[in-house]
């Protein structure tokens, strides 16, 4: 299920999305509800949805099931993407976890050894923001970068998670755009304050969710800017994968349901091009990601 907040004559909604159609959650139950004479119901917003996911997604994928088989009943509620405001998918994670140096291409790039233990740094969630949003440029730093990454989002809260549970504790997967202040980040001694700028953290457009990646090590990753593409890899190459992070890091602290992980991201940063590329204003980003879709920003 691809699962996404919306907006539309100024009220915020949950949709699914179907190909280039979403559908509201909330009208879609409504209509469920009249042609089976049941009272079923679902509050919140998709943050809270993630978070209460063992208590309403039964609920929704009910819902959902139907409404693929009654596509006339429920034709009316389909609004064409194009014709919406698509959120941030989330607003409101507990924890953003991000990792350094996680792609083998990358860490060549850098000249620098693959790391031996996963090198983690965080940024606030006040930096995030949703699809087509701008990529805000801070007026202290000229060296504004982009970075292209797979992010999980986590559904169930745990401590001390094994490598074979790992994935049960995971909602699904979205986009991340890691942007950093590069002249800050290494001025800084430390990363959070260079990666954490307002806009610094564009996600979306949808959560899809874990039974609809077969594998998440194995997805096409590419970033365009202004058409020209300049990452261009594959999960299969992170160095440590999905279910040894989620395991590591549970070791230090708990998880819990809505907090996101960033993978990491591939070859191809403008601080390692040679020469340098960094985000102007009047830019695009675009980053795409196989079986889930394209996050694009424009830069100011």
């Amino acid at each position: 299920m691809r699962l996404l907040t919306f907006q539309q004559n100024e009220q915020t909604k949950v949709g699914i999305q179907e190909k280039e159609s979403v559908y509201d959650l909330k009208e879609l139950i409504e209509i469920f509800n009249q042609h089976n004479g049941e009272n079923v119901s679902i509050k919140g917003d998709l943050d809270f949805i993630v978070v209460h996911n063992e208590e309403v997604m039964e609920t929704i994928e009910k819902v959902w099931n139907w409404a693929q088989a009654k596509k006339e009943d429920v034709s009316q509620v389909a609004h064409k993407l194009e014709n919406i405001k698509v959120l941030p998918p989330v607003s409101r994670p507990g924890k953003l976890v991000c990792v350094g140096n996680n792609y083998m291409d990358h860490c060549i790039e850098q000249n620098v050894e693959p790391p031996k233990k996963p090198m983690i740094f965080s940024k606030w969630p006040s930096c995030i923001v949703g699809p087509n949003d701008v990529i805000k440029l801070p007026e202290d730093s000229a060296q504004v970068d982009y970075e292209a990454e797979l992010a999980v989002v986590i559904g169930e809260k745990g401590k001390n998670i094994s490598e074979e549970e790992a994935l049960n504790y995971v909602f699904g997967y979205t986009i991340l755009n890691d942007v950093s202040a590069r002249d800050i980040q290494f001025e800084d001694g430390q990363w959070v304050r260079g990666k954490s700028y307002d806009t610094f953290a564009p996600i979306g457009p949808v959560i899809v969710t874990k039974d609809e990646i077969e594998d998440p090590h194995n997805l096409e990753i590419t970033l365009e800017l202004n058409g020209e593409i300049l990452q261009d890899s594959n999960t299969k190459n992170l160095i440590f994968n999905i279910p040894y992070l989620i395991s590591y890091l549970s070791k230090g602290f708990t998880f819990e349901p809505g907090d996101i992980i960033a993978t990491g991201t591939p070859h191809g940063v403008g601080v390692f091009r040679d020469p340098q590329v960094f985000l102007e204003s009047g830019d695009t980003c675009k980053i795409q990601i196989e079986n889930i879709g394209v996050l694009e920003n424009p830069v100011r």
